[in-house]
């Protein structure tokens, strides 16, 4: 990011280069990445070559991390989720980093977050069944000499499954 861009309205300087019209791109984009640019455009008062190259911008930024689908995933044959609190016995910077590389590449580990509190991560595990989750507790947690404990919570219906940012809330827009 150059200078320039800190010093105009709605931009931060040292934050991606964002402004009032890249969060209202973001708010349409975000709930149907399969809209077209010009439906985009149209919505947000630009033209689509315009939304096209602020989309670009944003993916080059690092704003745009993913463009993904979101799958029912009793749907897909993996009903169980399962909510799981991880506290580790050792919690050196190595030990951290080699806890995350194994939840990252880990294909049932759908999220996992490094917290504060009760416990050091909390993740969020998919399986096509209890035997398939205890199977993945055995050879990813279990296995694991540096897990002190685990604690999990099967979910009986997931109430809200989204990444969308709450752009529409004006409380909610970075000013």
């Amino acid at each position: 990011m150059n200078g320039q861009n800190a010093a105009k309205p709605g931009r931060t300087p040292g934050s991606p280069a964002m402004d009032m019209l890249d969060r209202r791109i973001l708010a349409c984009y975000q709930q149907d990445t399969r809209q077209s640019a010009a439906q985009i455009g149209a919505e947000v008062g630009l033209s689509a070559a315009a939304v096209q190259r602020r989309l670009k911008a944003m993916r080059e930024q690092k704003i745009i991390v993913r463009e993904t689908a979101i799958v029912d995933t009793g749907a897909a044959g993996f009903p169980v989720t399962c909510v799981v609190g991880v506290d580790l016995e050792k919690e050196g910077n190595q030990y951290i980093r080699d806890f995350k590389r194994a939840m990252r590449n880990h294909p049932c580990v759908q999220q996992c977050y490094y917290v504060t509190g009760e416990y050091d991560f909390i993740l969020t595990v998919v399986a096509p069944s209890l035997a398939d989750y205890e199977t993945f507790t055995q050879d990813a947690i279990m296995s694991n000499e540096n897990v002190a404990r685990f604690t999990t919570w099967v979910v009986m219906d997931a109430v809200k499954v989204g990444c969308s940012l709450p752009w529409s809330s004006a409380s909610a827009l970075p000013r």
